[in-house]
């Protein structure tokens, strides 16, 4: 995969089939899954025989189902999940994302590889290591620069993917132990406990409050729909939308909405030096206007593309705080009246309204019923006004769910087609009908005429609207007529009934020829002698959790290998988290932030700061020179017991 390769991929999540059904139909290349275990989400499951379903859907227009493998695996789990990339392959799966390196060493089937963003690529040597290692597509952290990811690029050739929207973890990806540490829920197995969407009190290194109650290890969203084509420049050809735990609705609209812009920066290059186009075949339209704020989010930020801001962080709340809607005017005894920043704004019963209290915290305000009366709204909501603390007059207002945008996404909101061009001509014994699509694939359909059926057409070109209007019914197929090309010797006139059946006759064919056009994604070989890896030495960040993966860094150069961090017998203090995101520099207590102003440089260090929520104790301890930070924490005892005897550790 060359910098000059012109084909673009917007990869689409999926909590389950007809979810991924949804976002090929709305304008997915790509759609990634999980299979029935070894998925990074453990609560977005699916069996075999519905990736089996989703494959075939996405297959007619040549859309690529990848099957999440990505958790770190047991000894004991590795039979299983070799056993599941066959059933997977069978199944129709284009590719599997993994993280653990162990698998590498079992008889796979000869199914394309990706790199999990779990395997944490923020350096060239990684990136091209793992590239060398046999992976085919490798999606880069999402704390990188403009400029790291075209280093990555000018040392590789795979396929570079990137996340461009949703949910963003504040760790490096694949490097955060909290949850295992407290709970012994392992986001490494899918199991994370989101610790980092938390409330904390921030203390310095005397004790000292330096912010009370707030979620600075939360962040906004991401969103770099202002950033598609510096990417592409840079290097990016797979734009992942993060989401497997997201609903029908968040997929549709933001699979749309990237769709569009994907498309407009294809269409503005057409005429280019480096013309782009897009992986799969077909267009989608849409009977909505994609708008990703209409979905749930915490506020967007492009995080670190442009270069660090201070402004990435969603402190004050990890809840959706929705779009500005108007003002508080009055209140009633059982009702709210509200002045609407747009006058021609409308509210909906089942509309979800929230504010702030004076404690800065997020409140809902559910609406029951919406009245207007005259310039104003007239809201009941579901709770008992008492129930809603500081709604008072003038009080700003957010919508957050706007209920007529989500019963539109209820419906079917968008038609997938692939262009065809027909041709209609005669033969000695009848006529036939060969459909050419956008790919360029054929088929033709044959239907006789008799001696009584055979009868001149009253249009002077035999070319009627009706018979425009009967080869153009696609109906249910995937093809849309483009343009329809009329070659008679004689100008017949065509009975509606023959030329219906025809036309499915040559859908039918098309379909066939393109399903045994479709060809796998090939694997990727791995660099023979074996490729050495950029460090002899592997601490527990590299989730080593098994004795294949064990052998497969040994093979490749390492000669100090720890365990995975799950598997760790000690219970002293350990980085339970690494970050690029910097809780003194968002606070504005950087020591670099610090020079330039007068009496300040040099009399500034970055002293450890303290996180406590509860009972919970951590401490941040920063990196300068890497410029990242370090979540620091102890493993808890009873975690501790548990992860030993899960490992078949006895008691010393």
């Amino acid at each position: 995969m060359l910098l000059s390769d012109p084909h673009l991929e917007l990869l689409s999540p999926a909590r389950d089939a007809d979810i991924g059904i949804e976002a090929v139909r709305h304008g997915a290349d790509a759609v990634y899954i999980g299979g029935p275990s070894f998925g990074a989400r453990s609560a977005a499951d699916n069996s075999v025989q519905d990736i089996e379903r989703l494959a075939r859907h996405a297959h007619r227009f040549n859309s690529r189902i990848f099957v999440t493998l990505n958790t770190i695996l047991r000894n004991e789990e590795l039979e299983g999940a070799r056993k599941l990339a066959w059933q997977l392959y069978e199944a129709g799966a284009d590719a599997l994302i993994i993280q653990d390196m162990g698998l590498l060493e079992l008889a796979l089937p000869p199914l394309q590889l990706h790199a999990s963003t779990q395997c944490d690529i923020r350096t060239s040597e990684k990136a091209r290591f793992l590239q060398d290692v046999g992976l085919s597509q490798i999606v880069l952290a999402r704390e990188l620069t403009l400029q790291q990811i075209n280093q990555i690029r000018a040392q590789t050739d795979c396929k570079l993917e990137f996340f461009v929207h949703g949910a963003l973890c504040v760790a490096y990806s694949g490097q955060c132990y909290i949850s295992q540490a407290h709970t012994g829920r392992s986001a490494n197995r899918g199991e994370c406990s989101q610790a980092c969407r938390l409330p904390y009190q921030v203390l310095d290194d005397r004790g000292r409050f330096v912010a009370h109650d707030k979620h600075v290890l939360s962040m906004k969203d991401n969103n770099q729909s202002n950033n598609l084509a510096a990417l592409v420049d840079a290097g990016i050809r797979s734009f992942k939308i993060e989401g497997r735990y997201k609903d029908m609705a968040y997929v549709k609209n933001i699979t749309a909405h990237y769709r569009r812009l994907l498309d407009k920066l294809i269409d503005e290059r057409q005429d280019s030096a480096k013309p782009l186009t897009r992986s799969s075949s077909g267009s989608s339209q849409f009977t909505f206007k994609p708008d990703p704020l209409q979905n749930f989010n915490r506020e967007f930020t492009d995080y670190f593309v442009p270069g660090r801001q201070i402004d990435i962080g969603a402190f004050d709340s990890p809840k959706n705080p929705g779009q500005p809607i108007g003002h508080v005017t009055q209140i009633g005894p059982n009702w709210v009246e509200l002045q609407t920043t747009d006058p021609d704004g409308v509210l909906h019963n089942g509309d979800g309204l929230c504010y702030y209290n004076l404690q800065k915290e997020l409140c809902g305000l559910a609406i029951n019923r919406a009245e207007r009366h005259g310039k104003r709204w007239r809201l009941f909501p579901k709770d008992a006004l008492v129930s809603l603390p500081d709604l008072r007059k003038d009080i700003e207002v957010n919508r957050n769910r706007d209920v007529d945008w989500v019963r539109v996404l209820e419906k079917k909101s968008a038609e997938r087609r692939i262009g065809v061009w027909a041709q209609l001509g005669d033969t000695p014994d009848g006529l036939t009908l060969t459909l050419t699509d956008e790919d360029g694939h054929s088929a033709t359909a044959h239907a006789a005429l008799s001696a009584s059926e055979r009868q001149l057409s009253r249009e002077p070109d035999g070319v009627s609207a009706q018979l425009r209007e009967h080869i153009g019914k696609m109906g249910d197929s995937i093809f849309k007529l483009l343009e329809l090309h009329v070659q008679y010797a004689q100008a017949w006139f065509v009975p509606v009934s023959l030329l219906n059946r025809l036309r499915r006759d040559a859908v039918e064919a098309l379909e066939a020829a393109r399903e045994q056009a479709f060809v796998r994604l090939p694997r990727r070989e791995a660099i023979s002698p074996p490729v050495s890896y950029p460090s002899d030495s592997l601490s527990y960040l590299a989730n080593v959790f098994n004795d294949q993966a064990r052998a497969f860094y040994a093979k490749h150069g390492v000669k100090l290998i720890e365990l995975a961090f799950e598997a760790l017998q000690e219970a002293g203090q350990v980085s339970l988290m690494i970050t690029k995101h910097c809780v003194r520099f968002s606070l504005s207590l950087c020591p670099r932030q610090a020079k330039g102003v007068t009496g300040v440089q040099g009399t500034v260090k970055a002293e450890p700061l303290q996180l406590v929520n509860g009972k919970e104790r951590l401490t941040l301890r920063f990196d300068c020179k890497a410029c990242e930070m370090h979540v620091v924490g102890r493993i808890k005892s009873s975690v501790r017991q548990q992860a030993r005897t899960a490992q078949g550790i006895q008691n010393d």
